[in-house]
């Protein structure tokens, strides 16, 4: 038993580094692409300012040294050593790290209201560190001032919408880029005529997008393999043919002499130097496609190295040919190779693109599930790989905003001033988030979240302020675009608060709205009515308006509200919980279906079999003699789950009066007999149809209101509820079945 013991161990191990491996080499294609294209235009934007070679070669040392230690210290040591650790569940980026604080240090703003996120969260393992007094500090003063949340979420929300502002700028960056590479061979080559190029890739690059990256990106790991090939030995070759003491750059002694011999010069060429490390932030935005180790591995055992010997390369040319510095990329490649390294470099720009692309759906469908984002249209592209999605809307919006900066500016340095700042801030943002992390997650002592600010938050703000230095010279592009999708998000989330709050406050009993059974006559028709609000307890407002004015519903009712967890996944074990309302005889029931916000959500058909089936379980429970307990009621996903939850659902009863469950709720044990009868009407119910019901309200700020709160709730959030989806065409409600309910709401 022993030996087959350890040879199942050793099974597992074997097939543990396999599949790492094999996501190591897939991780190449879709994370690592616009890090590896920064070489093309990193020292020609350095050297877009005030900033010149000498007949000594102290700058291009200095340069190089620069670039040496930034990816040394910012991928290198922040993001692989550190901010890779920080996942929520597997899941990276702004929102992660977000969700992770909302989750474990109940810091955030979007954190649903309701208990049922403490059984998603109870078994983290985070949660039983014990608690800090730094840590305990920092949540009082979080709890004290809530200002301090709102001030939290914007930061947020600045980070995700400058990632977004990314997805613009890095096509029109990396691709113009490569493009302009062949005026190396034809000088002589019109600049419309790039620009026509350009335009022509970025068109067919957004074009393809709606057959999923899956099909578009099958070559890209090959592509980037090939490129990284291609940029070390013609970096290598360099080194060893114009100058191997460029070696001695490693030192951060030239750092120091390059500041001392050009000052401020010195300091506005970091604005150029940060482009270096522009796909830093996607080795943490795209985990959740991949594992920590895997990205380990790739980093330090491929790209690191290939691009130090590319920047290494690079600058060895310079020193011998400093008249080339305008195009010293392409100059520096030899003759003979010179085309088939230009074809690779255009093709491996386009899946730098695509990569930012893919990540910007992304994050934008996160955003979208937790209410920071107007619904939009999101088409799963795969049916194993749950990330990869494509957004219409996002997808033409990005490729006229593309095609916009490069015809309008067609200045390659103005581009690289937008693409830095950008870059640069979301490093910045994610370094403020990790500060929290570490104290309030991990549980550290303040001394070590104030080392790791101070080195890198230091050194970030330092090539920060250089970057604001320039936004007079094209900087303003992603500081104009980020606060306009800022207040998108911002005011979207503040109009859908305060769209919930009112339905909270505005709920009715059901023992007030059953009392006027006999007084206006209220009929039961056939068939099983899905009642959709976002009330977790009483009835909704737009149910008791319709009831009021139109006195009849459906012999069975199921009031269901979909929550979005601040969890990237909600296993299915945990994804619905049903509860009763009033007696049984009333046949109405609650059922709130939690989603993490990367879960896919089902097609009509399929969401009815899986609720109705679940409150067949639920009913099950009872007839077979359960005691009713306050647990989730699972989702049965075949037979042997289905037989497993008879054993372990539960059942709810709640008042309906809106009251807490905790003072509401009642434990009863039901008869067989009576919830037979319930299934036997549940059954009838089903066959005779479904219809669905929701509100279609107009969100109004009160009379009352300041000019500011009209204007955000009246004129801005009603253009953004009239030009999104609505929630029924979100929600995959079949058009024919659907009953929309009218009503103003003043809030």
């Amino acid at each position: 038993m022993e030996l087959e013991s350890g040879s199942s161990n050793g099974q597992s191990r074997l097939k543990f580094y396999k599949s790492t491996l094999i996501l190591a080499y897939q991780s190449f294609g879709v994370v690592y692409g616009d890090f590896s294209t920064s070489p093309i235009y990193v020292y020609t934007s350095t050297f877009s300012g005030r900033l010149r070679l000498h007949e000594d070669d102290d700058e291009i040392l200095g340069v190089l040294s620069l670039v040496f230690w930034t990816l040394t210290l910012i991928p290198l040591c922040k993001y692989i050593v550190f901010v890779l650790g920080a996942d929520d569940n597997g899941e990276g980026g702004t929102f992660a790290l977000y969700s992770l604080l909302c989750r474990c240090a109940k810091l955030g703003l979007l954190r649903p209201s309701h208990a049922t996120d403490d059984d998603i969260s109870s078994q983290d393992s985070r949660l039983l560190i014990k608690e800090t007094r730094t840590s305990s500090l920092l949540k009082e003063f979080f709890d004290k001032h809530h200002s301090s949340r709102v001030v939290l979420l914007l930061v947020v929300i600045l980070g995700t919408s400058m990632v977004i502002a990314d997805g613009i700028l890095t096509p029109s960056m990396s691709v113009l880029s490569a493009v302009y590479g062949i005026k190396t061979k034809a000088g002589g080559l019109h600049e419309n005529y790039a620009i026509l190029i350009t335009c022509m890739i970025l068109v067919g690059l957004f074009a393809l997008q709606h057959i999923g990256t899956q099909r578009v990106g099958f070559l890209f790991t090959p592509i980037i393999l090939v490129w990284l090939l291609s940029i070390s030995g013609v970096g290598i070759y360099n080194i060893i043919h114009w100058n191997p003491r460029v070696v001695s750059a490693l030192s951060p002694y030239y750092v120091y002499k390059l500041f001392k011999l050009t000052g401020k010069d010195g300091w506005t060429s970091l604005g150029g130097i940060v482009l270096c490390i522009t796909g830093a932030e996607a080795m943490f935005a795209d985990l959740g496609h991949f594992s920590q180790l895997s990205i380990r591995i790739a980093f330090t055992t491929i790209i690191y190295p290939s691009l130090i010997l590319a920047y290494m390369g690079e600058a060895a040319y310079l020193s011998k040919h400093k008249e080339d510095l305008q195009r010293s990329f392409y100059r520096a490649i030899p003759e003979v190779v010179f085309w088939p390294v230009f074809i690779i470099a255009t093709l491996a720009t386009v899946v730098a693109s695509q990569a930012v692309i893919s990540a910007t759906f992304s994050i934008i469908s996160q955003c979208r599930a937790l209410n920071c984002f107007p619904r939009v249209k999101i088409i799963h592209t795969s049916n194993q790989v749950h990330g990869q999605i494509y957004i219409p809307e996002v997808n033409w919006m990005l490729m006229v905003f593309c095609l916009l900066v490069v015809i309008g500016f067609r200045d390659i340095d103005m581009i690289a001033n937008a693409y830095g700042l950008t870059v640069i801030i979301v490093m910045f943002v994610t370094t403020c988030l990790m500060f929290l992390v570490i104290v309030m997650v991990w549980k550290r002592n303040l001394l070590a979240a104030f080392i790791f600010v101070s080195v890198f938050g230091s050194l970030e703000l330092l090539y920060l302020s250089s970057c604001l230095a320039k936004v007079a010279k094209g900087g303003w592009i992603p500081l104009i675009f980020s606060l306009v999708v800022s207040s998108v998000m911002y005011i979207w989330h503040y109009g859908t608060l305060q769209k919930q709050s009112f339905e909270s406050h505005n709920k009715t009993s059901l023992d007030m709205l059953l009392s006027l059974g006999p007084n206006v006559g209220i009929n039961r028709v056939r068939g099983i009515g899905l009642i959709y609000t976002n009330v977790l307890s009483g009835i909704p407002p737009m149910f008791s308006h319709f009831v009021t004015n139109f006195p009849a519903f459906h012999q069975v009712l199921i009031f269901v509200t979909f929550q979005f967890m601040t969890t990237p996944r909600v296993s299915v074990n945990q994804r619905f919980i049903v509860r009763r309302i009033g007696p049984p005889e009333f046949r109405i029931y609650r059922c709130i279906i939690r989603l993490g916000y990367k879960d896919a959500r089902k097609d009509s058909h399929a969401f009815e079999t899986d609720l109705i089936e679940t409150v067949r379980v639920f009913l099950q429970r009872e007839s077979d003699g359960g005691d009713a307990r306050d647990s989730v009621s699972q989702m049965p996903v075949n037979q042997h789950e289905s037989n497993r939850l008879r054993d372990d659902a539960s059942t709810r009863y709640e008042n309906g009066s809106g009251a807490e469950p905790e003072t509401r709720r009642k434990r009863v044990r039901f008869c067989g007999v009576g919830s037979s009868k319930e299934l036997e009407d549940l059954e009838n119910a089903r066959e005779a149809g479904l219809a669905y019901m929701m509100g279609n309200t107009c969100v109004l700020a009160r009379e009352t209101s300041s000019f500011v709160r009209k204007f955000v709730i009246n004129i801005v959030y009603g253009f953004l509820r009239r030009n999104c989806r609505s929630p029924s065409t979100a929600l995959g409600i079949p058009h024919t079945s659907l009953i929309e309910v009218g009503m103003a709401y003043r809030v």
